[in-house]
């Protein structure tokens, strides 16, 4: 189609116009804040017994990153790494991130480096696709003593290094035992936040288990700015059996203020991973949770 030199001018000037009147910032499409995936510990049960189901059933339901929490004897889900990596891309899924336990077995003090079967788990991940490779709890055994517990800091940043070498970071999830717990008079939460290396290690931050620490998640955001990449998003209600004191529930529903949190957390955390994970479901189906949860996320803008 011809265009004369006086259509050009004059679209172009309302063009002009119109860049002046609505910056290009305020025209462009919004940024995404990051990645929003799933715990798959959330649907646990539905997993076990049926993984290529579960995950197609969150794939309909709109989520595309999901992280792992079963990984035995190099399978996942009881699929290799390799089967595993096609069920994912064939559904459009990404694993972004994985849950292992990094024990003392998996350090060889003695050779100064890591076991062979944990070398595995780290390959396993990277095929996958991994960004991170979390543990996400710590052996009562490696939190006895100040110095046991910072040579263990010091194997965290090892492990840094060892991922970082397929292009991932590794991490740790906490519990609520880093906040209630204290060596040399000092909260172990606050000992690792010192000890690693924030450019080979991240803190996943479970901003539901610390409450039952006696922590609160606004308060360790605003402690810690720009430390928190890799955010596990959970809300809590007060529980009403079993040892612990709080339980998740669907977010925006209990204590956390959730929202804000991680309206904080994408301000000054640094957070561009969020992990919805929930583990209690009051009379609901642990799908029906998660799908809750994955519309309540986007509602907030994520």
């Amino acid at each position: 189609m011809k265009t004369s030199r006086r259509t050009f001018v004059k679209t172009g000037t309302v063009a002009a116009l119109g860049t002046a009147i609505f910056p290009g910032s305020l025209l462009a499409p919004k940024k995404p804040k990051g990645v929003v995936g799933l715990q798959l510990y959330s649907v646990r049960q539905d997993m076990t017994k049926d993984p290529l189901g579960s995950l197609k059933q969150l794939a309909e339901m709109g989520y595309v990153y999901v992280e792992h929490a079963n990984y035995i004897k190099r399978k996942f889900y009881s699929y290799s790494a390799i089967e595993f990596k096609k069920i994912l891309d064939d559904l459009g899924l990404k694993m972004i991130s994985g849950h292992t336990v990094m024990g003392r077995q998996h350090w060889d003090a003695a050779k100064k480096d890591f076991s062979d079967s944990w070398k595995q788990t780290i390959d396993d991940a990277a095929v996958l696709g991994q960004k991170y490779v979390i543990s996400p709890s710590m052996d009562n055994s490696m939190r006895k003593s100040y110095d046991d517990f910072m040579g263990y800091m010091e194997v965290f940043n090892k492990c840094g290094d060892l991922c970082e070498k397929q292009g991932m970071k590794f991490g740790y999830h906490n519990h609520d035992f880093e906040f209630s717990e204290s060596l040399n008079g000092e909260k172990l939460f606050d000992i690792m936040m010192k000890s690693i290396d924030p450019d080979k290690v991240v803190i996943q931050l479970d901003i539901g288990n610390l409450y039952n620490g006696g922590a609160i998640a606004l308060d360790v955001v605003k402690k810690y700015p720009g430390r928190f990449e890799n955010l596990h998003v959970k809300d809590e209600i007060a529980a009403t059996e079993g040892n612990a004191e709080y339980i998740s529930t669907i977010l925006g529903a209990g204590i956390v203020n959730t929202k804000n949190v991680v309206k904080l957390a994408t301000k000054i955390g640094g957070t561009t991973c969020y992990i919805i994970e929930q583990e209690s479901y009051g009379d609901k189906t642990p799908m029906e949770c998660v799908k809750e949860d994955l519309a309540i996320m986007k509602k907030w803008g994520y």
